[in-house]
């Protein structure tokens, strides 16, 4: 009986191939939100990234993690404290210190996530009725599970109570 020596470098590379596949029964990534940056604006009322500290933009980047982790209909029934994490207001509200800009979709539902205290991440989704729908020119397909970030709201002056 031959005794064979340990190749680690084999070993090692082996491990390093990924064991999960995107067919797999349990993979659950197209349940999971999307948050995209595309419409980001500033404004007057809200921040840009540089006018927030790196612990509050780290806490952001932590927060964005976590609520990736699940679809954007998880966070309508999750709170924190007594605040939903994710509400959905409809139209732009009426009693806000920031201003519409023009170049969101007039279909956006807007939306916030709550951050933390008063800072919250307000943004937009497109309406269930786009869901799996077909763009006419691009050919894709909408996605009702992405959070468009609109405005970074510091100080909760997008929806005044």
């Amino acid at each position: 009986m031959a005794k064979y020596k340990r190749n680690s470098r084999k070993e090692n590379f082996l491990n390093s191939i990924p064991t999960t596949s995107l067919d797999d029964d349990s993979n659950d990534l197209t349940m999971r939100c999307k948050f995209n940056f595309s419409y980001f604006t500033i404004d007057e009322a809200g921040q840009n990234f540089n006018d927030w500290n790196q612990n509050e933009l780290s806490k952001l980047l932590d927060k964005l993690k976590e609520y990736s982790k699940f679809a954007l209909s998880h966070w309508e029934h999750q709170k924190v404290g007594r605040y939903p994490v994710f509400v959905k207001y409809g139209s732009f509200p009426i009693n806000t210190d920031f201003k519409q800009p023009k170049h969101i979709p007039h279909q956006a539902i807007w939306s916030r996530f709550h951050i933390e205290n008063r800072v919250r991440l307000i943004g937009f989704v497109i309406p269930d009725e786009y869901y799996d729908k077909i763009h006419q020119t691009t050919g894709k397909r909408f996605d009702t599970n992405t959070f468009y970030i609109v405005f970074l709201d510091k100080e909760h002056r997008f929806y005044k109570t």
